[in-house]
């Protein structure tokens, strides 16, 4: 029994662990939204929102202690500039998980980890360089245009057929009933 032992183990040694979360939460600052199974998902937020919580300090003991877990200056820039500038009055939570369902291989539990107010940061970026903040109209569902059109015309619209149905139904003349015509196989020998 796991008396008194905290976290998860994931099935790995504790330096194979370490570095896997090391490298996870670099993709993660770097991209800020990845996909992985569930339970290093799990892991991975707990590992990375302390981190968040040390850039937000904004010191250079706090720069160094981030610096002993993710390697690459640039994205422990990101993180003191970027995200901590982003979290500062938030107190925690700067991560969402959100479930995907099973992996067709193996049938793992699959979650994207990802930033909280990315996506908003994102849009309010998109709007400012908009029209004006005009938005596009949005486009009709194609249930709701066939419905359109039967009112319309009184009739359903047309079903598109494709090519390959069309041309599959064509048979070499002079064929037998379910023969196929093949090339003929070329030898190994000769």
């Amino acid at each position: 029994m796991r008396h008194r032992v905290a976290g998860k183990t994931l099935g790995r040694t504790t330096s194979h662990r370490l570095a896997m979360l090391r490298n996870m939460s670099t993709s993660l600052i770097e991209h800020e939204k990845i996909t992985t199974t569930l339970a290093k998902a799990k892991a991975l937020r707990q590992y990375t929102e302390k981190l968040v919580t040390l850039s937000k300090k904004e010191t250079l003991h706090a720069r160094r202690r981030v610096l002993r877990k993710i390697r690459d200056p640039r994205l422990v820039a990101k993180l003191f500039d970027t995200l901590a500038a982003r979290y500062s009055h938030r107190p925690g939570g700067y991560t969402r998980i959100i479930k995907l369902g099973p992996r067709r291989g193996d049938n793992a539990e699959m979650a994207v980890i990802e930033f909280v107010e990315a996506e908003s940061a994102a849009e309010s970026g998109e709007e400012s360089k908009g029209a004006k903040g005009k938005k596009a109209p949005k486009r009709a569902k194609p249930a709701a245009r066939k419905k359109a059109t039967k009112k319309k015309t009184g009739k359903a619209a047309p079903k598109k057929t494709s090519k390959k149905a069309i041309t599959t139904s064509v048979k070499p003349s002079g064929a037998k009933k379910g023969a196929t015509k093949t090339a003929p196989r070329k030898s190994k020998r000769g």
